[in-house]
């Protein structure tokens, strides 16, 4: 999706959900400024200076501020919530009109389940059926 993201993760003991999307946005934060800041791109300064204007607004001292805070997590325990969830992430991209077919859009793992390659390495859950 072009402003948001959906993930489906799990965690192991230690390692809590929290902790987990806390370490995934603190290095994708520094990994997506690093790429903006290195990349030609004509709207580079605008994108820095919303990143660093919204600092003002969170109680962490940091330079930039990618991600809004919080999430939004749901107990996948079990085969049909968990099967729902990907079938709703991968229909996403085709409900806000970006692509026709799921499988199509770039960055899902859609094009992964349905026998595809896609850009990204993807761990398939078996569900013992077909979406």
């Amino acid at each position: 999706m072009t402003n948001h993201l959906h993930l489906l993760v799990s965690a192991k003991h230690p390692a809590t959900l929290p902790d987990i999307i806390r370490d995934f946005k603190k290095y994708t934060s520094k990994e997506i400024v690093k790429l903006i800041q290195n990349e030609p791109e004509s709207r580079r300064d605008w994108i820095l200076y919303r990143f660093q204007y919204h600092t003002k607004y969170s109680s962490r001292v940091q330079d930039y501020k990618v991600w809004q805070d919080g999430y939004h997590g749901i107990a996948c325990d079990n085969a049909s919530i968990l099967s729902q969830k990907l079938n709703y992430i991968h229909n996403n991209p085709v409900r806000a009109g970006i692509v026709i077919v799921s499988e199509h859009y770039q960055y899902s793992s859609a094009a992964n389940y349905a026998g595809e390659e896609g850009m990204m390495n993807v761990v398939l859950l078996d569900f013992g059926f077909a979406f």
